[in-house]
Formats: C-alpha cells, structure tokens, sequence
C-alpha cells in the first residue's frame, strides 16, 4: 500500500500561494481531493492539485445580451 504524504492545511496553501482560507472552503465543499479532516484540522495530500474552475476565457462575456435572431 502506497503511503500519502499529508501536509496541513497552512502549508498546502502557502505552496501553491493562496490564502488558507480559501483552501478550507474548498476542502468543505469536497474539491480537493484526498483532504481529510482530524479534530479540527485539515491535511491535504502534498501532491495534490489546486484547480480553479473559474472560466477565464472571456466565454460568457456580454451574455446578457440578447441575440438577434437569425
């Protein structure tokens, strides 16, 4: 059986530089994959990948607009 190495919660955001704030909500939503909480912290696998879902394409720019028909 392979072993995790986990990291706290602090640490994890410092390496891939955001605030820790910001990872604990994701960990409480279930993004972040293989978190798991102990007592009243968190550890997170030290490999384990931040993605944003944010859309940073400009795909929904003006789609408020209406679309003149064809």
């Amino acid at each position: 059986m392979a072993e995790i190495d986990l990291i706290p919660l602090p640490e994890y955001a410092a390496r891939v530089g955001r605030a820790p704030i910001s990872v604990r909500r994701k960990c409480l939503r279930g993004n972040l994959p293989g978190a798991v909480k102990i007592g009243r912290d968190w550890l997170i696998p030290a490999d384990a990948p931040y993605e944003d879902g944010r859309i940073k394409s400009g795909r929904y720019t003006d789609w408020r607009k209406k679309k003149e028909p064809d």
